[in-house]
C-alpha cells in the first residue's frame, strides 16, 4: 500500500475549499438516508454519501478523497451540565426565525463529530493529527477543506434557517391613504371565484375596488393566470390581500406597485369598506380558541392519535416512520399513503439500482432519484427501528413507538423549491401537497411510465340551456373527488341541539361532545345534485340565462381519491372547520355517477363563440404556429384575429396539443379560462379537423390553412391487417397527423401510426369510443384493469366497485394549523402512521378523517 502522504499529494488537486455560496450536504447521504457507518462527504464536489454509495461514487466520478464524518448524540444530561457550567441560559425567541439573532436555536449541538480524511479505494485514513507530519503543501490545503467544511452551513441547515426566517414586511406607502371606491360591493365569506376565469384558488380581493381576481401563475404552470396583476396594470390600484389568509392578526397584503408583501395598518378598515369585519372575528376565534383547549382531549385529537389505547409499536418493511422537520406532517401522511400504490412502487422503488445508476452528478437535485430514495426508505425496512432509548428525556409512562425513520430532507426541499408555500416551514394543506407532487411526476415522467396515472379520471360535465332544452357536454381530467358536507342532514339534529343550549347555559367552557352525523349517502347525493348556474352565456338564445350542471364520471381511476370539504368560512368571515362523523364505507360503488353521454333525441347546444371576443377595430398581431414565422406572420389577417388569451393558449400547448386546436378551444369557450379549454379539447380532440386552423364564422379558410385530412384506404387496410380495427386504426391516422410547415398533412406515414397504437399513446380500450373518447393519459401507460378491456367492450361491472385502504386525518380549526395522521390499511390490519411513531391501530377513526384512499377491486 502507497504512503497515506503520497496518496494525499496524489489528489491534492481534487480537495477544494468551500466558497460562498457552495451547497455542502454534510447532513444526509444523497442516495440513501443511512447513518450506520457516519457519511463521506467528497471533498470536491461536498456531496455527502453512506459507506454503501461511496465506493461507487468514487468509481463514477473519479474522486478519491472524502471526509469522513461520525456523529455521536450528546446526551441530555451531557446538556444540561453545560448549561450550568457557566454558558449563558437560552433566551426567549423575539422572532419568528431559526437559526438567526432573536430567533429559535438549531439542533445542531446535539452532536459530537469525529472527522478524518478517507482516501478510496483502499480507505486509508488520515486524521488532523497525522496532517502535522505530512509537507506543509498538503497539510495547508487538507486542514484549510476540512475545516471549511465543517464550518461552512449544511444545505439542509441553511434552507431551514431559509424557511424559518419570517419575513420582515414594510408598511405599503399606499396604506394611509388608500382611496376606496364607494360602489357598494360587499364580499361574501364563501363561494369566491375570480371575476374572469372562475378560478377558485390563489385569490385576491383588489382593496381598491373590491374586485376578487386570481393570482400570478407559479413556475410549473400552476397558481393562478395572472389577472389580479393584470387589473393593477389596468387601473393602478396597487393593494391586494389574499382571501383566505384574513384573520384578527392580519392577512397577507400584497402591493403590485411595490412588487412585494407589506404591511397595512389600516386593513381594518379597508376590509371593513366591503363588509369584513375582523373585531367580530377577533371575538369569535377567542371564543373558538378557547372552547378548543377545553376539549382538545376530548374531541378529535384523542379519537384519531387513538391516544387514549396503548399502541402496538410495528417495524419491518413498508412500516417506516418519517421525521417531521417542522410541520411537515402534511408531506409525511401524504407520501406514506402514495408508497402503497403499487404504480409509485413499481416506477421508483422496483428500479431503485436503475435510478441510482443513471443518476446525474448531482442526485441531490434530481427529481427521480429522491423519489426513488424516499420510496425504498419507506418500503425496504431498514430504517424501521426502535428510536435509541432517550433516558430521562422521555417521562411518560406510555410506550413511546418512535422509530429511528427517515428525514427526507432533500426530498422537501426539490418538491418545495420555488412554491411559495411548499418551500416554507409551515403547515399547508394535504390536498394541495398531494395535486403538486401529482403535477410535479407528471412533468417528470413524460418519457415513461407516470404513476399518478393511478389517480387520473375523467370527469364528465352535462350543462342543459333552462331556455332552449339544449344540452352541451364536457370532459375534465381530474385526480380527486371534492365531496360537500350537507350539515342540514344530519341525523342527530336533536342532540345538536340540546348540545348547544348546555353549552350556552355552561358558558365557553363548556365541553362539546356532541358531533354532527352525516350519512355518506348525503354527501354522495349532495355530489350528484345538478348545481344551477344562473350566468350561463347561452350560444342556442345568444344571451345570458339560467343553466343546470351535472358531474359525473367518464371513466374511473385504479385509485379513488376522496377529500371531505370541512374546511368552510362562517358568515362573519372566521374561518372554521366543520366538527363532522361521516360513516365513510369500506366499500364504494360508483356505478350510479356513470356518464351516460348525449341522450337520445337530445339537442346539443350549437357552438358558436360570445360576439365580444372579435374586436376588428383593434389591430392584433398574427399568432405564430406551425404556418408562420417571425420574418413573415402575415398569414393570418389581423382584422379578423379574435382576441385570445394567451396565457391560456401557451399553458395548452405546453400540455403537448397543436397550437391552432389551442386556439380554437380558446376561441370557442369565449376566454374563460383553462378549465373551459381543456374541456373543449377533451371533447374535440377525435374531430378530423381537430388541428387545423382557426378559421373565423364567415370566413373562408384563408392562406396557410389546410384542408381537413382525409384518411388513406390503403394506409387504414395496412393497419387492420395487423389486427386492430378500423376505428383503431382510424383515430392512430388521425393522432399522428401534425401540420407542418410547407409539407402536406397528407403526408402521414403507416409505422408512426402503428407505433402510436403499441407504444405511443393511450391503451387500445382507450381508443374505443364505447369507453371513453380520450383518457389524457401519457405515452405507453396502461392500468391493470384497462388490460382487461379488449377492443369494443363494455366497461364491465366490477369497474367501479371500490374498497377503502387509506385516510388522512387533521386536527385542528384550519388546514394551516394543526397536525396529519394517516392510517394504511396492511393486510386486512390498520396502522397509525403519526410521523415516527408508527403502530398498529386499534380503532381507526375512519369517520373523521379529511382525504380517503380507495383501490379497485377486480371480481
Amino acid at each position: 500500500m502507497a504512503d497515506v502522504g503520497e496518496v494525499l499529494m496524489s489528489v491534492l488537486s481534487t480537495i477544494r475549499v468551500p466558497k460562498p455560496g457552495d451547497r455542502v450536504h454534510k447532513d444526509e447521504c444523497a442516495l440513501s438516508f443511512a447513518s450506520e457507518g457516519g457519511l463521506y462527504l467528497c471533498m470536491n464536489s461536498f456531496l455527502g454519501f453512506g459507506s454503501q454509495y461511496v465506493d461507487r461514487h468514487s468509481a463514477r466520478s473519479g474522486q478519491r478523497a472524502y471526509l469522513h464524518i461520525t456523529r455521536t448524540r450528546k446526551s441530555k444530561k451531557e446538556d444540561d451540565a453545560n448549561s450550568a457550567s457557566g454558558h449563558p441560559p437560552k433566551k426567549k425567541p423575539t422572532r419568528l426565525a431559526i437559526g438567526i439573532e432573536g430567533g429559535f436555536d438549531v439542533e445542531q449541538e446535539q452532536y459530537d463529530e469525529d472527522i478524518k480524511v478517507v482516501i478510496l479505494p483502499d480507505r486509508q485514513e488520515v486524521t488532523s493529527e497525522d496532517l502535522n507530519n505530512m509537507p506543509d503543501v498538503v497539510k495547508e490545503r487538507v486542514s484549510l477543506s476540512m475545516a471549511g467544511i465543517m464550518a461552512a452551513d449544511s444545505v439542509s441547515h441553511t434552507l431551514q434557517v431559509q424557511q424559518w426566517d419570517g419575513e420582515v414586511r414594510q408598511e405599503s406607502r399606499h396604506a394611509a391613504e388608500l382611496k376606496q371606491l364607494d360602489n357598494g360591493l360587499k364580499i361574501p365569506p364563501s363561494g369566491w371565484r375570480c371575476d374572469v376565469c372562475d378560478l377558485q384558488e390563489n385569490l385576491w380581493m383588489n382593496l381598491t375596488d373590491g374586485k376578487v381576481l386570481c393570482g400570478r401563475r407559479y413556475f410549473d404552470g400552476t397558481g393562478g393566470n395572472n389577472h389580479a396583476l393584470l387589473h393593477f396594470q389596468e387601473t393602478g390600484y396597487p393593494l391586494a390581500v389574499k382571501l383566505g389568509t384574513i384573520t384578527p392578526d392580519g392577512a397577507d397584503v400584497f402591493s403590485y406597485d411595490e412588487d412585494d408583501m407589506v404591511l397595512d395598518s389600516k386593513l381594518p378598515e379597508h376590509l371593513s369598506h366591503f363588509g369584513i369585519d375582523m373585531m367580530t372575528m377577533e371575538k369569535r376565534t377567542t371564543q373558538l380558541q378557547k372552547r378548543i383547549a377545553v376539549n382538545q382531549h376530548v374531541g378529535e385529537w384523542e379519537v384519531i392519535q387513538e391516544s387514549g389505547t396503548t399502541l402496538r409499536p410495528l417495524y419491518g418493511p413498508g412500516l417506516t416512520g418519517i421525521k417531521n422537520l417542522g410541520n411537515s406532517c402534511y408531506l409525511n401522511s401524504v407520501m406514506q399513503v402514495l408508497f402503497t400504490v403499487p404504480d409509485f412502487q413499481t416506477k421508483y422503488v422496483s428500479n431503485i439500482d436503475k435510478i441510482i445508476d443513471e443518476a446525474p452528478s448531482d442526485p441531490t437535485q434530481d427529481f427521480k432519484t429522491q423519489v426513488a430514495k424516499l420510496g425504498y426508505g419507506l418500503l425496504s425496512g431498514e430504517y424501521s427501528k426502535p428510536a435509541p432509548d432517550p433516558g430521562e428525556e422521555n417521562e411518560s409512562s406510555e410506550p413511546r413507538g418512535d422509530q429511528v425513520g427517515i428525514a427526507p430532507r432533500m426530498f422537501k426541499a426539490l418538491v418545495g423549491r420555488g412554491h411559495p408555500e411548499f418551500s416554507t416551514n409551515r403547515q399547508q394543506d394535504a390536498q394541495e401537497f398531494l395535486l403538486h407532487f401529482i403535477n410535479m411526476v407528471e412533468r417528470n415522467s413524460r418519457s415513461g411510465p407516470n404513476p399518478s396515472e393511478a389517480f387520473r379520471f375523467l370527469v364528465e360535465e352535462r350543462i342543459v340551456c333552462q331556455q332552449s332544452q339544449k344540452a352541451k357536454y364536457t370532459q375534465r381530467v381530474d385526480y380527486i373527488i371534492q365531496l360537500p358536507v350537507p350539515m342540514d342532514q344530519a341525523v342527530n339534529t336533536e342532540e345538536l341541539q340540546e348540545a348547544e343550549c348546555q353549552r350556552e347555559e355552561g358558558g365557553d367552557f363548556s365541553p362539546l361532545t356532541v358531533r354532527a352525523q352525516i350519512p355518506f349517502t348525503a354527501c354522495m347525493a349532495a355530489l350528484s345534485e345538478p348545481e344551477v348556474l344562473t350566468d350561463f352565456w347561452s350560444s342556442a338564445v345568444q344571451a345570458k340565462t339560467t343553466a343546470t350542471k351535472t358531474t359525473r364520471f367518464a371513466s374511473f381511476p385504479d385509485h379513488l381519491v376522496i377529500q371531505i370539504k370541512k374546511f368552510t368560512f362562517g358568515l362573519d368571515w372566521v374561518p372554521k372547520k366543520l366538527d363532522v362523523s361521516i360513516d365513510v364505507p369500506d366499500t364504494l360503488d360508483l356505478s350510479a355517477l356513470r356518464a351516460t353521454g348525449q341522450q337520445p333525441g337530445e339537442e346539443l347546444l350549437p357552438e358558436v363563440a360570445p360576439p365580444p371576443l372579435v374586436t376588428p377595430d383593434v389591430e392584433v398581431k398574427g399568432i405564430l404556429g406551425f404556418h408562420g414565422n417571425e420574418e413573415d406572420d402575415s398569414l393570418y389577417s389581423p382584422l379578423l384575429s379574435p382576441v385570445l388569451d394567451d396565457a391560456t393558449v401557451s399553458q395548452l400547448c405546453e400540455m403537448g396539443f397543436p397550437m391552432e386546436a389551442c386556439r380554437k378551444a380558446v376561441y370557442y369557450t369565449g376566454n374563460t379560462g383553462s378549465d373551459s379549454a381543456m374541456n373543449w379539447i377533451m371533447s374535440h380532440i377525435d374531430d378530423p379537423d381537430f388541428s387545423a386552423p382557426l378559421v373565423m364564422p364567415g370566413c373562408s379558410s384563408g392562406p396557410g390553412t389546410t384542408p381537413t385530412e382525409s384518411i388513406s384506404e390503403e394506409h387504414l387496410a395496412t393497419i387492420v391487417s395487423m389486427g386492430f380495427s378500423r376505428d383503431q386504426a382510424t383515430k392512430a391516422l388521425r393522432a399522428t397527423v401534425r401540420p407542418r410547415p410547407q409539407r402536406p398533412q397528407n403526408s402521414v406515414q403507416t409505422s408512426s401510426a402503428v407505433g402510436f397504437l403499441f407504444h405511443k399513446t393511450s391503451p387500445l380500450s382507450c381508443l374505443s369510443p364505447r369507453v371513453t373518447s380520450w383518457t389524457g393519459r401519457p405515452l405507453g401507460h396502461t392500468s391493470e384493469m384497462e388490460r382487461a378491456v379488449s377492443d369494443g367492450e363494455e366497461i364491465t361491472k366490477n369497474m367501479n366497485q371500490y374498497e377503502l385502504i387509506a385516510f388522512i386525518s387533521h386536527m385542528g380549526t384550519s388546514t394551516m394549523c394543526g397536525h396529519y395522521v394517516c392510517h394504511i390499511k396492511k393486510d386486512q390490519q390498520w396502522v397509525i402512521f403519526n410521523d415516527q411513531k408508527v403502530c398498529a391501530s386499534e380503532k381507526p377513526p375512519k369517520d373523521l378523517g379529511y382525504l380517503y384512499f380507495y383501490r379497485r377491486v377486480a371480481q
